[in-house]
């Protein structure tokens, strides 16, 4: 292994593919062992039920109903503090106004604010989208990263160094940095990209400052756009994307990541830095994109996006690894725990139709509809699943964001302005019930050997 290597940050060796190799070899676990040893793979028991880990008062998924004694599926149900997600869209939607700073006051403390509670709390976000001096310029703008995700990460973990009271994890201070961050995920997500954009793609370069007055829905496009200019209804649906991915269920990767780095006592830029990590992954925040690019490959193969058959036809390709990415899925269909409906996807569909009017992309929305609804049939009949597969959030989240004209790169990171109400709620609620902190068993496999000097290997 003495041989130079041109370019040690990418270039990959015959000798690393050869210790790679050995990794495998001296790694690979038989599957047949987690069977026999009744390990829970991926936290699942062997019905695909999340193993009890934790207790939690902030959110609630509801999927079985109980009849007879035998857990029946049901039309899904999401709760934050007790409250259905259905009547809190429904209720800031009737009153015309931006719902998200609501959602996150009633994840963080519990309640439903009233008008003042909601004002100042909608003020005191406001005061928190500062960055400070020169951030921009010294650490965004400095190695823009191809993925917004990376860039968001390492601007929470180096906000650490401009906090005097970082490591400090008592509650009030906790709480001031959860807010902090949430009035900030907005500027560092977009800010990221925009220097990405003008470093890598030659693009002009815009830094507009947030506006105290507008919701975070509004900021986001406000900041984003070069014109600063939007729709109600672009910023209105864009809210009530943020409400819905803005909490769910303890036991979700990125949420049980905080409460694993929250039980170490760690600070909360590292926690939430470990978060952003596990939600980076395609197979949790990034699901929209492969939604989206499914269908731009579909748009491609399929003449005629009205030809019921021609569509199902496509979508047997895909289950059988003969189509887009070869993967064996129909990305955007189904979900881990819910199986009838995914309540967050039933809200989210009324707003996508509006847009796609306003737009002019109705053609697309009824091919979006055509496949909700074929999907779930090819999907029972050619892989025998008959406790119901429907559409999940990320189904329309994406083509949400392509009707915005919102960048690829920013899908996940808006996941992340979104969750990130979550996530503090996690925090605070790990940090108050100061429970052990979190080591699950793993059983070695391996049997003892001798060492062997070096001289006799």
């Amino acid at each position: 292994m003495a041989n130079l290597v041109s370019n040690p940050y990418t270039e990959i060796t015959p000798e690393i593919l050869e210790l790679s190799q050995l990794c495998v070899k001296n790694s690979t676990i038989d599957p047949a062992l987690f069977t026999k040893h009744q390990v829970n793979r991926g936290l699942r028991d062997l019905n695909g039920n999340g193993v009890l880990t934790g207790l939690t008062e902030i959110s609630d998924i509801v999927s079985h109903k109980t009849v007879d004694g035998e857990k029946v599926p049901c039309e899904g149900k999401l709760y934050y503090r007790g409250v259905d997600i259905d009547k809190i869209v429904g209720g800031f939607i009737e009153e015309k106004r931006f719902g998200f700073e609501e959602a996150t006051y009633l994840l963080l403390f519990g309640d439903l604010p009233n008008r003042r509670q909601l004002d100042e709390f909608q003020a005191l976000l406001a005061n928190y989208r500062s960055l400070p001096t020169s951030f921009v310029r010294d650490i965004i703008m400095k190695a823009p990263s191809a993925d917004m995700m990376n860039t968001l990460a390492r601007s929470v973990l180096t906000l650490y160094s401009y906090d005097e009271a970082a490591d400090d994890t008592s509650l009030p201070n906790v709480l001031r940095q959860c807010l902090q961050l949430i009035a900030l995920f907005p500027m560092l997500s977009v800010y990221g990209y925009q220097a990405y954009s003008h470093y890598h793609d030659g693009n002009s370069l815009f830094i507009h400052s947030p506006q105290p007055e507008l919701s975070t829905a509004e900021n986001l496009l406000y900041i984003l756009r070069p014109d600063s200019q939007f729709t109600e209804l672009e910023a209105r649906i864009l809210d009530v994307a943020l409400v819905l991915h803005a909490e769910h269920g303890g036991g979700n990767n990125s949420t049980f990541t905080t409460h694993v780095v929250s039980s170490s006592g760690t600070d909360t830029y590292s926690t939430i830095a470990a978060s952003l990590g596990s939600l980076k992954g395609p197979k949790h925040g990034g699901a929209n994109i492969k939604v989206v690019r499914m269908f731009e490959d579909l748009k491609q193969t399929v003449r005629d996006w009205n030809d019921e058959d021609e569509v199902a036809d496509y979508l047997k390709a895909l289950l059988h690894k003969e189509a887009f990415d070869k993967a064996g899925l129909i990305y955007g269909m189904g979900h881990a725990v819910y199986s009838l409906s995914d309540p967050r996807a039933n809200i989210f569909k009324k707003f996508v139709k509006s847009l796609s009017e306003e737009k002019g992309l109705t053609e697309e929305f009824q091919l979006y509809s055509l496949v909700e609804r074929l999907a779930p049939q090819i999907i029972a009949k050619e892989r025998h699943i008959y406790k119901g597969v429907s559409a999940n959030i990320d189904f329309y989240s994406g083509f949400v964001y392509h009707m915005l004209n919102l960048p690829l790169e920013l899908y996940t990171p808006i996941f992340a302005i979104a969750r990130i109400a979550g996530w503090s709620a996690h925090r605070m609620e790990e940090l108050i019930n100061v429970g052990k902190i979190i080591r699950p068993s793993y059983m070695s496999i391996t049997q003892p050997r001798e060492y062997i000097p070096l001289s006799q290997r």
